[in-house]
């Protein structure tokens, strides 16, 4: 009798996991598929999609899970699946990342905040939503994300074993990191234990979104003509909130003596500078603020701040929204 608590029409059971470069989404996979095929003898397959594959840009990865009498033929990018996982919810500003997702599916999230808000954020109408605070757990405990994500994911595929994930966290870092072992299981521990869940009916009759791939809106054949190019990563139009792994800098203007030194190390032309006058009246240029529209989260600028007037700060919702001084080019 198979344990697998529901099967695709190729008899497989589904995972897909957004993510971003940087949040170990990819060897969350990895430990999770490992898992299933050691610990429980089925048959598992995993695979990432990386993109760009860099750090801090959109990341998919996949696990497929069948009986074991059954053989993985199929290795392509999993578009139904039975859960996601999503590791970054600022996510869904730029991917769709339920596409796909049957009535009865289950999405987990990252995230602070409360189910009605996020559901609304989402665009989920039934389903079941679960939520954990991966990022404040993996800080706690001096961890990453993708662990204390994996806990809550075992919460949601009951099927699986938790010991034998804490088996696999074992001998993925008992040689190399072994100081590492214990707060990891520490991690997945809370993630499956401080996981929530909320499950919304699904009415009579009630379809699933089909899964659509995302499109470029320009092409070769449909870019607009002339001197400034819109397709995505033009650096004037992107916004890099989702490429931030849960912190941002935060100024003190109280303490910001203008002197430049997280200009000259930011990437992204993130400060934004007005015409002033110092204290004898002659002309300098001033810090205004931060335009987090183009922050990617890399807080070199803290490490070269001489008066601690930027510090790290977990984001909020809202947070860089409500702080940003836009730039003008």
């Amino acid at each position: 009798m198979s344990i697998l608590p529901k099967k695709n029409s190729l008899g497989f059971f589904e995972i897909r996991l957004e993510s971003i470069g940087g949040l170990g989404a990819n060897l969350a996979g990895k430990m999770l598929a490992e898992t299933g095929a050691i610990g429980l003898g089925l048959n598992a397959a995993n695979f990432s999609s990386y993109g760009s594959e860099k750090k801090g840009t959109p990341v998919k990865a996949f696990v497929r899970f069948c009986d074991p009498e059954v053989e993985i033929r199929d290795h392509s990018p999993i578009e139904e699946p039975h859960v996601v996982g999503v590791f970054h919810e600022a996510l869904y500003k730029n991917v769709n990342v339920i596409s796909g997702l049957p009535t009865d599916g289950v999405v987990l999230v990252n995230t602070t905040r409360d189910f009605e808000d996020v559901k609304r954020d989402l665009g989920l109408q039934y389903g079941t939503l679960a939520v954990v605070d991966a990022m404040g757990i993996a800080v706690e405990e001096k961890t990453k994300v993708n662990t204390s994500m994996l806990g809550a994911l075992f919460r949601i595929c009951d099927f699986l074993d938790p010991e034998a994930m804490r088996n696999v966290i074992r001998s993925t870092f008992e040689k190399k990191y072994p100081h590492l072992v214990e707060p990891n299981i520490r991690t997945f521990n809370r993630g499956y234990n401080e996981v929530k869940f909320m499950t919304y009916e699904v009415p009579a009759g009630a379809i699933a979104k089909p899964f659509k791939r995302a499109q470029s809106p320009l092409g070769y054949a449909t870019q607009v003509p002339g001197g400034v190019i819109l397709a995505q990563a033009n650096s004037t139009l992107k916004d890099l909130s989702g490429s931030r792994q849960g912190f941002l800098p935060e100024l003190n203007m109280e303490k910001c003596i203008s002197c430049a030194n997280c200009d000259a190390v930011c990437p992204d032309y993130c400060f934004v500078w007005e015409t002033g006058e110092d204290k004898k009246g002659r002309p300098q240029q001033l810090l205004r603020g931060i335009d987090y529209q183009y922050c990617k989260g890399c807080l070199k600028c803290i490490e070269v701040c001489p008066t601690d007037a930027l510090s790290s700060r977990r984001e909020e919702v809202g947070y860089a929204e409500e702080h940003r001084v836009a730039q003008v080019f």
